[in-house]
C-alpha cells in the first residue's frame, strides 16, 4: 500500500509572519493556539496569493500621477489574461477583486502630504526572542521635516474580502513596521516616523499608523515570541495531518 499523500509541512524552526504575528497578539488563546498550529505545520494544497494586486497597488502609490482608471486597467487585464489552470484562473480574478475594492477606496487612504512614496527595496526577516519573523513592506515612506530632518516609514497592505481590518490588528502590524525599521537603518541620520509607519486596510481604504504606545507593544511582542519559542516542540499537528 502506498504512503499517504502529504498534507503539510513541518517548519521545524519558530517563524512567523508580520501578518500572522499582528494577529497573534489581537488573538484569544484559543486563536492563538490556531496561528501557531497553522505556521509550524504549514498546508501544501496551493493557497490563493495576491502578490499581482499588491504590486499594482504598490505602482499606484509610488506614480507621480496615480489615476484609479490605471487600476481598472489593471484589474480588467487579470481577468482578460489566459489561465493554464482552474487554480490559475482563481488566482487571477482574485487578485482583480482586490483591486477593484482597493480602487473604491483609494481615495480615503489618508497619508502625510509630505511623504516621498519609495519603492520598497530590500528588506530581511527578524529575529524576535528565538522566532524568525517575516517582514512584509509594499513600498517606503521618506519626507523631511521642518526642521530638516529625514523621517523614514514603510506601508503593509492588509486584505480580507467583505470586512474590515480590526484596527487593533493594524495597530500591532504598523508598531513592528516601526521597530523594524529601527533595527535596519538604510540611511544615514535618518530616523523612522510613526505616522508614517503604515498598515492599509485594502478593503476600507483606512491607513492605520504605528501608535503612540509601539515600543510597548514590541515590548510585548519580544515577550509573545519568547514564549512562541518555548512552546513551538510542544504545539500538536493538525487532525489527520501527514507530515
Amino acid at each position: 500500500m502506498s504512503d499517504p499523500k502529504k498534507t503539510h509541512r513541518l517548519v521545524k524552526v519558530p517563524s512567523i509572519s508580520s501578518r500572522y504575528l499582528a494577529d497573534y497578539m489581537a488573538a484569544t488563546e484559543m486563536g492563538r493556539r490556531t496561528i501557531l498550529t497553522a505556521c509550524k505545520y504549514q498546508a501544501i494544497a496551493r493557497v490563493v496569493q495576491h502578490d499581482a494586486a499588491k504590486m499594482a497597488i504598490s505602482r499606484f502609490f509610488r506614480s507621480e500621477n496615480p489615476l484609479i482608471t490605471d487600476l481598472a486597467s489593471e484589474a480588467q487585464r487579470l481577468r482578460n489574461q489566459m489561465a493554464d489552470s482552474d487554480f490559475d484562473r482563481d488566482v487571477a480574478d482574485h487578485n482583480a477583486d482586490y483591486i477593484d475594492q482597493f480602487a473604491t477606496v483609494a481615495h480615503l487612504v489618508e497619508v502625510p502630504s509630505d511623504a516621498e512614496f519609495i519603492d520598497p527595496g530590500q528588506y530581511q526577516r527578524m529575529d524576535i526572542g528565538g522566532v524568525k519573523v517575516g517582514i512584509d513592506i509594499q513600498f517606503r515612506l521618506r519626507r523631511v521635516t521642518k526642521a530638516n530632518k529625514i523621517k523614514l516609514g514603510a506601508a503593509a497592505f492588509r486584505y480580507a474580502k467583505g470586512k474590515p481590518l480590526k484596527p487593533e490588528i493594524g495597530n500591532w502590524q504598523s508598531a513592528l513596521l516601526l521597530s523594524y525599521l529601527g533595527e535596519t537603518a538604510v540611511e544615514v541620520d535618518a530616523a523612522p516616523e510613526s505616522k508614517i509607519c503604515l498598515t492599509i486596510d485594502m478593503f476600507s481604504g483606512r491607513a492605520h499608523p504605528a501608535p503612540s504606545d509601539s515600543v510597548t507593544r514590541f515590548k510585548n511582542m519580544q515577550a509573545a515570541c519568547v514564549a512562541i519559542s518555548e512552546r513551538w516542540e510542544n504545539i500538536k499537528p493538525p487532525a489527520n495531518a501527514v507530515f
